[in-house]
């Protein structure tokens, strides 16, 4: 079995506790405005122009975006880097994309990434089937749980999905268990209406009887803008400002009325 792959990044420290291996998985149902992984959207590989310049001359090259990689390849990457994760109490995240998309390799890789030893954890949007999520929970120790918009139309607006099942899908995380990170992009003008920020603050207060670790709040940046162009996708960000250090210390403080710990960054 192999699953399809187009990013995979060694020492990571934002995708769950200690030094971490995090797979990046191709494909998502998804199409948030504000998504700085654009290559990760399609659900096959691509091969695109990638131009460099030295000086005043340019260099094209062809790069492939996606590649196949088995549940034995995935071990072999993690055992190269087992004594820093294990020092360091970290593991392995599956990412995306989506890595919901995946869910038979998903479910393959984390089952032997257990076995193996390794604290698992699956960042994920929340869109994919209950039966999906089920099928994983036995094999994940921690799920980082975006939470887009709780309105569904704007929901749908912002990231081309309905919100439908998203929610039932974290509770029934909560339920079995797990330990759950969510985390909540800041988007300005997008989703950070006070009326909106007051419903997701409620929310997150229902939640705190569950095995809620922390809330992250990630501030909008435009560090993926430069990909769309390269993937032919239209970037929708143009006119948005990345929210202020004070703006972001205000909603920690917002959000920290809640006796749930929030932490701004991944």
């Amino acid at each position: 079995m192999q699953g399809l792959i187009f990013s995979i990044k060694r020492y990571s420290i934002h995708d769950g506790p200690g030094i971490r291996v995090t797979f990046f998985m191709k494909g998502c149902p998804l199409s948030c405005w504000w998504c700085h992984n654009p290559e990760g959207i399609s659900p096959i590989p691509r091969v695109i122009v990638r131009t460099r310049k030295l000086g005043n001359s340019e260099f094209s090259s062809d790069e492939e975006v996606g590649r196949y990689y088995s549940v034995e390849e995935i071990l072999e990457i993690l055992e190269k880097d087992r004594v820093f994760i294990e020092q360091s109490r970290g593991g392995v995240t599956f990412s995306g994309g989506e890595p919901m998309m995946q869910p038979e390799f998903l479910r393959a890789a984390l089952k032997a990434c257990k076995i193996n030893g390794y604290h698992t954890a699956v960042d994920t949007s929340g869109f994919a089937s209950t039966e999906s999520f089920r099928s994983i929970v036995p094999f994940t120790d921690l799920f980082l749980f975006d939470i887009k918009h709780l309105e569904n139309s704007k929901h749908i607006e912002y990231t081309g999905v309905s919100n439908i099942g998203i929610l039932d899908n974290l509770k029934m995380i909560f339920e079995s268990g797990k330990e759950v990170i969510v985390r909540i992009p800041v988007v300005p003008g997008k989703n950070d209406d006070k009326e909106h920020l007051e419903e997701l603050r409620n929310l997150l207060s229902s939640f705190r009887k569950f095995n809620l670790k922390k809330v992250n709040l990630l501030p909008f940046h435009r560090i993926g803008a430069s990909k769309y162009k390269r993937f032919d996708l239209p970037y929708r960000m143009n006119d948005a400002e990345k929210p202020s250090p004070e703006r972001m210390n205000e909603l920690k403080k917002f959000f920290s009325e809640t006796g749930i710990k929030i932490k701004i960054g991944g």
